[in-house]
Protein backbone atom coordinates (compact mmCIF):
# COMPACT_ATOMS: atom_id res chain seq x y z
CA UNK A 1 0.00 0.00 0.00
CA UNK A 2 3.19 2.24 0.69
CA UNK A 3 4.76 1.63 -2.14
CA UNK A 4 1.60 2.78 -3.91
CA UNK A 5 0.92 5.66 -2.35
CA UNK A 6 5.02 6.85 -3.54
CA UNK A 7 4.00 5.79 -7.34
CA UNK A 8 1.10 7.51 -7.10
CA UNK A 9 2.85 10.62 -5.64
CA UNK A 10 5.76 10.19 -8.87
CA UNK A 11 3.06 9.93 -11.13
CA UNK A 12 1.08 13.50 -10.07
CA UNK A 13 5.04 14.97 -9.33
CA UNK A 14 5.88 14.03 -12.79
CA UNK A 15 3.30 14.98 -14.76
CA UNK A 16 2.67 18.47 -12.75
CA UNK A 17 6.37 19.56 -13.06
CA UNK A 18 6.06 18.76 -16.89
CA UNK A 19 2.41 19.91 -17.83
CA UNK A 20 2.32 22.48 -20.58
CA UNK A 21 -1.49 22.95 -20.78
CA UNK A 22 -2.27 26.48 -19.84
CA UNK A 23 -5.67 27.51 -18.92
CA UNK A 24 -7.25 31.08 -18.40
CA UNK A 25 -7.41 32.02 -14.99
CA UNK A 26 -11.20 32.49 -13.62
CA UNK A 27 -10.06 35.86 -12.19
CA UNK A 28 -7.02 37.33 -14.72
CA UNK A 29 -4.67 39.93 -14.47
CA UNK A 30 -4.83 43.02 -15.03
CA UNK A 31 -2.64 46.38 -14.51
CA UNK A 32 -3.35 49.95 -14.87
CA UNK A 33 -0.57 52.87 -15.69
CA UNK A 34 -1.95 56.04 -15.28
CA UNK A 35 -0.52 59.64 -15.00
CA UNK A 36 -2.14 62.13 -12.68
CA UNK A 37 -0.46 65.24 -12.80
CA UNK A 38 3.08 64.74 -12.42
CA UNK A 39 2.48 61.37 -10.73
CA UNK A 40 2.81 57.99 -11.73
CA UNK A 41 -0.10 55.76 -10.60
CA UNK A 42 -0.10 51.97 -10.89
CA UNK A 43 -2.52 49.28 -9.84
CA UNK A 44 -1.83 45.53 -10.47
CA UNK A 45 -5.03 42.90 -9.68
CA UNK A 46 -7.04 40.30 -10.30
CA UNK A 47 -10.70 40.61 -12.02
CA UNK A 48 -13.59 38.27 -10.27
CA UNK A 49 -16.99 37.44 -12.03
CA UNK A 50 -20.33 37.84 -10.81
CA UNK A 51 -21.31 34.19 -12.62
CA UNK A 52 -24.53 34.50 -10.78
CA UNK A 53 -24.17 35.17 -7.97
CA UNK A 54 -24.95 37.73 -5.47
CA UNK A 55 -21.23 39.45 -4.38
CA UNK A 56 -22.28 42.03 -1.88
CA UNK A 57 -24.36 40.78 0.83
CA UNK A 58 -23.83 37.56 0.09
CA UNK A 59 -20.79 36.62 -0.88
CA UNK A 60 -19.39 39.17 0.23
CA UNK A 61 -21.12 40.35 3.73
CA UNK A 62 -21.72 43.46 4.77
CA UNK A 63 -21.35 44.27 8.54
CA UNK A 64 -17.91 44.96 8.65
CA UNK A 65 -16.01 42.25 6.28
CA UNK A 66 -13.23 42.99 5.00
CA UNK A 67 -12.51 42.49 1.45
CA UNK A 68 -9.37 41.95 -0.48
CA UNK A 69 -11.11 44.66 -3.42
CA UNK A 70 -10.38 41.61 -5.94
CA UNK A 71 -9.34 38.15 -5.72
CA UNK A 72 -6.00 36.10 -5.83
CA UNK A 73 -3.09 38.06 -4.74
CA UNK A 74 -3.46 41.75 -2.76
CA UNK A 75 -4.65 43.84 -5.16
CA UNK A 76 -1.76 46.61 -5.33
CA UNK A 77 -1.48 50.43 -5.94
CA UNK A 78 1.78 52.28 -6.42
CA UNK A 79 2.44 55.97 -6.05
CA UNK A 80 5.76 57.41 -7.48
CA UNK A 81 5.35 60.63 -5.26
CA UNK A 82 3.48 61.27 -1.84
CA UNK A 83 -0.19 61.97 -2.50
CA UNK A 84 -3.56 62.88 0.20
CA UNK A 85 -5.96 60.90 0.67
CA UNK A 86 -9.05 61.69 2.62
CA UNK A 87 -7.12 64.24 4.07
CA UNK A 88 -4.14 61.76 5.10
CA UNK A 89 -0.74 62.22 3.74
CA UNK A 90 1.17 58.76 1.84
CA UNK A 91 4.35 58.27 1.48
CA UNK A 92 5.22 57.25 -2.53
CA UNK A 93 5.78 53.63 -2.41
CA UNK A 94 3.29 50.40 -2.81
CA UNK A 95 0.31 49.33 -0.84
CA UNK A 96 -2.61 47.03 -0.33
CA UNK A 97 -5.97 47.71 -1.11
CA UNK A 98 -8.40 46.72 1.23
CA UNK A 99 -12.17 47.38 1.69
CA UNK A 100 -14.38 47.08 4.75
CA UNK A 101 -18.13 46.42 3.61
CA UNK A 102 -20.02 48.38 6.40
CA UNK A 103 -23.66 48.14 4.54
CA UNK A 104 -24.64 48.21 1.32
CA UNK A 105 -24.10 52.42 1.05
CA UNK A 106 -21.33 52.32 3.79
CA UNK A 107 -17.60 51.12 3.00
CA UNK A 108 -14.29 52.03 4.26
CA UNK A 109 -11.30 51.38 1.46
CA UNK A 110 -8.02 51.24 3.07
CA UNK A 111 -4.52 50.93 2.14
CA UNK A 112 -2.57 48.61 4.12
CA UNK A 113 1.51 48.78 4.21
CA UNK A 114 1.85 44.72 4.34
CA UNK A 115 1.20 43.48 0.30
CA UNK A 116 2.04 40.33 0.99
CA UNK A 117 -1.04 38.40 1.84
CA UNK A 118 -2.94 35.71 0.02
CA UNK A 119 -6.28 37.87 0.42
CA UNK A 120 -7.14 39.63 3.80
CA UNK A 121 -4.27 39.29 6.42
CA UNK A 122 -5.13 36.57 9.19
CA UNK A 123 -4.50 38.88 11.59
CA UNK A 124 -5.58 42.36 10.85
CA UNK A 125 -2.69 45.06 12.38
CA UNK A 126 -4.65 48.39 11.91
CA UNK A 127 -0.86 49.95 12.82
CA UNK A 128 -0.96 48.64 9.15
CA UNK A 129 -3.75 50.85 7.81
CA UNK A 130 -1.53 53.83 6.33
CA UNK A 131 -4.84 55.29 4.91
CA UNK A 132 -8.82 55.01 5.61
CA UNK A 133 -11.45 56.90 3.40
CA UNK A 134 -15.35 56.47 4.44
CA UNK A 135 -16.84 56.38 0.59
CA UNK A 136 -20.53 56.71 -0.29
CA UNK A 137 -21.53 53.33 -2.85
CA UNK A 138 -24.09 53.70 -4.93
CA UNK A 139 -26.00 51.68 -7.13
CA UNK A 140 -25.66 51.80 -10.51
CA UNK A 141 -28.61 50.64 -12.92
CA UNK A 142 -26.85 47.95 -14.65
CA UNK A 143 -25.08 44.90 -13.72
CA UNK A 144 -21.20 44.97 -14.09
CA UNK A 145 -20.42 41.51 -14.67
CA UNK A 146 -16.11 41.90 -14.14
CA UNK A 147 -15.06 43.64 -11.31
CA UNK A 148 -13.25 47.14 -12.23
CA UNK A 149 -10.64 49.40 -10.65
CA UNK A 150 -10.24 52.57 -12.71
CA UNK A 151 -8.89 56.13 -12.29
CA UNK A 152 -11.05 58.45 -13.42
CA UNK A 153 -12.09 62.26 -13.16
CA UNK A 154 -8.56 62.87 -13.44
CA UNK A 155 -7.16 66.71 -12.79
CA UNK A 156 -3.56 68.50 -12.56
CA UNK A 157 -4.27 68.18 -9.15
CA UNK A 158 -6.11 64.71 -8.50
CA UNK A 159 -8.57 62.03 -9.75
CA UNK A 160 -10.86 59.52 -8.59
CA UNK A 161 -10.04 55.84 -7.61
CA UNK A 162 -13.19 54.05 -8.50
CA UNK A 163 -14.16 50.72 -7.69
CA UNK A 164 -16.90 48.86 -9.89
CA UNK A 165 -18.81 45.98 -9.72
CA UNK A 166 -22.23 44.05 -10.04
CA UNK A 167 -24.29 46.89 -9.53
CA UNK A 168 -22.28 49.09 -6.89
CA UNK A 169 -20.12 51.83 -7.89
CA UNK A 170 -17.80 54.06 -5.17
CA UNK A 171 -14.92 56.47 -5.35
CA UNK A 172 -11.94 57.66 -3.55
CA UNK A 173 -10.85 60.86 -4.64
CA UNK A 174 -6.90 61.71 -3.84
CA UNK A 175 -4.75 64.50 -4.51
CA UNK A 176 -1.10 64.21 -5.62
CA UNK A 177 1.65 67.19 -5.37
CA UNK A 178 1.61 68.55 -8.70
CA UNK A 179 1.80 72.26 -7.88
CA UNK A 180 5.32 71.50 -5.53
CA UNK A 181 6.65 69.75 -8.37
CA UNK A 182 5.95 72.62 -10.88
CA UNK A 183 6.84 75.21 -9.18
CA UNK A 184 10.80 73.26 -8.09
CA UNK A 185 10.82 72.85 -12.24
CA UNK A 186 9.93 76.75 -12.60
CA UNK A 187 12.06 78.12 -9.63
CA UNK A 188 15.55 75.57 -10.78
CA UNK A 189 14.83 76.57 -14.57
CA UNK A 190 14.66 80.62 -13.56
CA UNK A 191 17.80 80.01 -10.87
CA UNK A 192 19.79 79.68 -14.11
CA UNK A 193 22.30 76.67 -14.81
CA UNK A 194 24.20 74.51 -11.62
CA UNK A 195 27.13 73.69 -11.29
CA UNK A 196 27.18 70.23 -13.04
CA UNK A 197 25.79 72.27 -15.78
CA UNK A 198 28.52 74.83 -16.78
CA UNK A 199 30.83 71.91 -15.39
CA UNK A 200 29.70 69.20 -18.17
CA UNK A 201 29.80 72.08 -21.10
CA UNK A 202 33.24 72.90 -19.97
CA UNK A 203 34.36 69.39 -20.35
CA UNK A 204 32.47 68.56 -23.52
CA UNK A 205 33.91 71.76 -25.02
CA UNK A 206 37.42 71.04 -24.50
CA UNK A 207 37.14 67.54 -25.51
CA UNK A 208 35.64 68.18 -28.74
CA UNK A 209 37.92 71.38 -29.32
CA UNK A 210 35.30 74.15 -29.21
CA UNK A 211 35.55 77.22 -28.27
CA UNK A 212 38.11 76.80 -25.24
CA UNK A 213 37.49 80.71 -23.64
CA UNK A 214 34.12 80.03 -23.64
CA UNK A 215 35.13 76.16 -22.02
CA UNK A 216 37.14 77.96 -19.41
CA UNK A 217 34.82 80.68 -18.21
CA UNK A 218 32.47 77.86 -17.52
CA UNK A 219 34.81 76.39 -15.93
CA UNK A 220 35.12 78.99 -14.03
CA UNK A 221 32.14 79.51 -13.36
CA UNK A 222 31.79 75.96 -12.17
CA UNK A 223 34.17 75.74 -9.23
CA UNK A 224 33.04 79.08 -7.97
CA UNK A 225 29.74 77.57 -7.52
CA UNK A 226 32.01 74.39 -4.73
CA UNK A 227 33.15 75.25 -1.54
CA UNK A 228 36.37 73.04 -2.09
CA UNK A 229 36.74 71.79 -5.53
CA UNK A 230 38.48 68.32 -5.25
CA UNK A 231 40.91 66.77 -7.68
CA UNK A 232 38.99 65.31 -10.12
CA UNK A 233 37.35 68.65 -10.64
CA UNK A 234 40.94 70.33 -10.48
CA UNK A 235 41.97 67.94 -12.78
CA UNK A 236 39.94 68.92 -15.36
CA UNK A 237 40.19 72.72 -14.97
CA UNK A 238 44.15 72.18 -16.01
CA UNK A 239 42.76 70.48 -18.60
CA UNK A 240 40.45 73.53 -19.72
CA UNK A 241 43.14 76.35 -18.93
CA UNK A 242 45.89 74.09 -20.70
CA UNK A 243 43.55 74.45 -24.23
CA UNK A 244 42.39 77.65 -23.87
CA UNK A 245 46.64 78.64 -23.53
CA UNK A 246 46.65 79.62 -19.99
CA UNK A 247 49.95 77.47 -19.19
CA UNK A 248 50.40 79.07 -15.81
CA UNK A 249 47.00 78.22 -14.81
CA UNK A 250 47.14 75.18 -15.87
CA UNK A 251 50.15 74.24 -13.75
CA UNK A 252 48.43 75.81 -10.91
CA UNK A 253 45.17 73.81 -10.79
CA UNK A 254 47.26 70.63 -11.69
CA UNK A 255 49.65 71.21 -8.96
CA UNK A 256 46.50 71.19 -6.79
CA UNK A 257 45.00 68.88 -8.09
CA UNK A 258 48.26 66.31 -7.33
CA UNK A 259 47.86 67.65 -4.01
CA UNK A 260 44.59 66.17 -3.08
CA UNK A 261 45.48 63.30 -5.05
CA UNK A 262 47.93 62.41 -2.83
CA UNK A 263 46.20 62.78 0.32
CA UNK A 264 42.94 61.23 -1.00
CA UNK A 265 45.29 57.78 -1.87
CA UNK A 266 44.35 58.03 -6.28
CA UNK A 267 47.60 57.15 -7.80
CA UNK A 268 45.57 56.93 -11.10
CA UNK A 269 44.95 61.14 -10.71
CA UNK A 270 48.65 61.41 -9.13
CA UNK A 271 50.13 60.09 -12.34
CA UNK A 272 48.07 61.98 -14.83
CA UNK A 273 48.57 64.75 -12.82
CA UNK A 274 52.36 64.29 -12.64
CA UNK A 275 52.74 63.45 -16.70
CA UNK A 276 51.05 66.89 -17.41
CA UNK A 277 53.14 68.73 -15.15
CA UNK A 278 56.33 67.27 -16.85
CA UNK A 279 54.46 67.70 -20.40
CA UNK A 280 53.96 71.43 -19.17
CA UNK A 281 57.31 72.36 -17.67
CA UNK A 282 55.66 72.50 -14.30
CA UNK A 283 57.92 69.98 -12.66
Amino acid sequence: MKKLALLTFAFALFFSVNAQVETPQPSPFSKIEQKVGLTDITIEYSRPSVKGRQIFGSLEPYGGNIWRTGANKNTIITFSDDVTIAGQNVKAGSYAIFTRLNSKTDWDVMLYSDTENWGAPGEWDDSKVVASAKVEVMEIPFNVETFAIDINSITNNGANLELIWEKSYAAVPFTVPTGDKVQATIDKALAGPGMADYYNAAVYYTTEGKDPQLAKKWMDKALSMVDKPRFWHLRQKSLVYAAAGDKTGAIKAAKASLADAEASGNAGYVKMNKDSLKEWGGL
